[in-house]
């Protein structure tokens, strides 16, 4: 069989916007994005701008807090050291290869957590082979729906671009996919939402097999995040022997604040987080010094943390006060499992009226 041709790598100026992580384009933008957080201008500065230069200069700042450099949380760091060593001991390894699962409830940053470790690696990679342009040493995709082995094997070809007509069989294109992740020199695999997978269910299992055959096939390391996967029953059974045998469990959970250790771990978080902004008006302090009340409104929850703050930084710029304030916190909307959590823990404070978003 030929060995698939992919075609030439895409520059990040060329990528549409709306290109996912699933396919080989957005991934590469996405591993060569990197934040790049605007200057302040002086008072000055900011008088002698005419009025569209200073929407100019409010638009790049929004739009950078939209998209805030990424905090190294405990559980990235976690992952990426326990996976870095699994890439090594496999190697050499023909078979029985172990893998990382990260498993956790939803918003804890698994997803977060498996994309930063696929672009440390690939960086790594880029680093020790600075002229292969045509290496891509991460592939990434997410487990459908009610998933089948074809549904699934589609999901590699469609990472790599590869197509095929509707009668094509799993077996080309599983033949396919292997051919190109080795004519590319994939060696670290990510597999989100890997509880899409029901062993209970026929079709459920011969996916699960699907995805086995292909950590047979390829010489890589994979690494699955998914929703509480212990519970979905990935590990019972012979299937689930196998897979328990294989791979090491990392837990995803949300912050806690019940000892002075997590209150500062989670002080520590923020206060990174906080260090990100670039307001004019903003005193660094702030929010560390909300930390307990970003808490409650959060769960503790890293995803909401993260919308919370950016969209009160957006808001920040929007009304011109240009600093971050626990009524503008008030305003930013977060998730039901964040509000419901607020509800179970927050302390008791006098009602008043939360500000709405135009």
């Amino acid at each position: 069989m030929n060995t698939p041709s992919l075609p030439a790598p895409d520059t990040a100026a060329e990528v549409p916007p709306d290109n996912p992580l699933t396919t080989k384009e957005g991934w590469r933008h996405f591993v060569g994005h990197e934040p790049v957080p605007p200057g302040l201008l002086t008072a000055a500065e900011q008088a002698a701008l005419s009025p569209r230069e200073r929407m100019r200069e409010d638009e790049q700042r929004r739009e950078y807090h939209a998209d805030l450099p990424m905090v190294n949380t405990p559980v990235i760091r976690k992952v990426t050291a326990t996976s870095r060593l699994l890439i090594q001991l496999n190697r050499n390894q023909i078979s029985a290869r172990r893998g990382v699962i990260l498993s956790g409830a939803s918003g804890t940053g698994k997803t977060t957590a498996l994309t930063q470790l696929g672009r440390a690696h690939e960086l790594a990679v880029r680093k020790r082979h600075p002229r292969d342009a045509n290496r891509l040493p991460v592939l990434y995709v997410t487990v459908p729906p009610a998933a089948t082995p074809k549904m699934l094997a589609m999901e590699f070809a469609r990472f790599f671009g590869l197509t095929f007509p509707s009668r094509a069989n799993v077996t080309d294109i599983v033949d396919a996919v292997c051919a190109t992740a080795a004519h590319v020199r994939v060696d670290l695999v990510l597999v989100d939402e890997i509880h899409n997978l029901t062993l209970a269910t026929r079709s459920g299992a011969e996916a699960s097999d699907q995805l086995k055959y292909f950590a047979e096939r390829l010489p890589a390391t994979f690494a699955y995040a998914g929703i509480d996967v212990e519970s979905k029953g990935l590990f019972r059974g012979t299937r689930g022997g196998q897979i328990a045998g294989r791979f090491v469990v990392i837990p995803a959970a949300a912050f806690s604040h019940a000892t002075a250790e997590d209150q500062d771990a989670w002080r520590a978080l923020v206060g990174t987080l906080e260090s990100t902004l670039r307001l004019h008006h903003h005193a660094l302090g702030t929010l560390a010094g909300l930390s307990e009340y970003l808490f409650h409104r959060t769960g503790g929850m890293i995803g909401s943390l993260s919308q919370l703050i950016r969209g009160a930084a957006v808001l920040a710029i929007e009304d011109g006060s240009e600093r971050i304030t626990e009524d503008l916190l008030e305003a930013v909307p977060v998730d039901y499992a964040a509000e419901q959590s607020e509800r179970r823990t927050a302390p008791a404070r006098p009602a008043r009226k939360r500000r709405r978003v135009a």
